[in-house]
């Protein structure tokens, strides 16, 4: 019995680190995800030159339509200044290596599924990563806030 009531607890706790965080609110600058949080940031307030909030995948311009699965609780284009400090990126698939997953594997970041594996991601908004098990397939999983 403890072991069926301890698989069922593990299961439920895989199952929780895969549900989408709505209240993430993701943001794309320079073909880059991040969140509206980090742009927000006192790191980064001085580096936004201006912003346009989308508030559904159906509102999205042609260039962010490829973002439209982050869109659920709207999707902020930022335009950064020239000039500025670079912001630390990467593609999603070297989380996978961190890992030791193969590069093609899907990651979740908060619960949204990135299946293209070479988006870039601003490397601000990894704040945990771990391997999960979901729908039977390890995956990174990552979470954006800091609790």
């Amino acid at each position: 019995m403890k072991k069926i009531l301890y698989s069922f607890l593990l299961l439920s706790s895989a199952t929780l680190f895969a549900q989408k965080n709505t209240a993430t609110k993701f943001a794309v600058a320079n073909d880059i995800v991040g969140t509206v949080d980090m742009f927000n940031n006192n790191n980064y307030k001085g580096s936004v030159q201006s912003s346009k909030a989308y508030k559904s995948a159906t509102e999205l311009p042609q260039n962010l339509k490829k973002f439209d699965y982050l869109a659920d609780n709207g999707l902020v284009e930022y335009k950064l200044k020239s000039n500025q400090v670079v912001i630390d990126r990467m593609p999603v698939n070297e989380l996978n290596a961190q890992f030791g997953l193969p590069a093609d594997t899907p990651v979740l970041i908060d619960g949204y599924e990135f299946t293209n594996t070479k988006t870039l991601v601003y490397g601000d908004i990894i704040n945990n990563a771990q391997v999960i098990t979901s729908n039977g397939k390890k995956m990174v999983s990552v979470t954006t806030s800091r609790k």
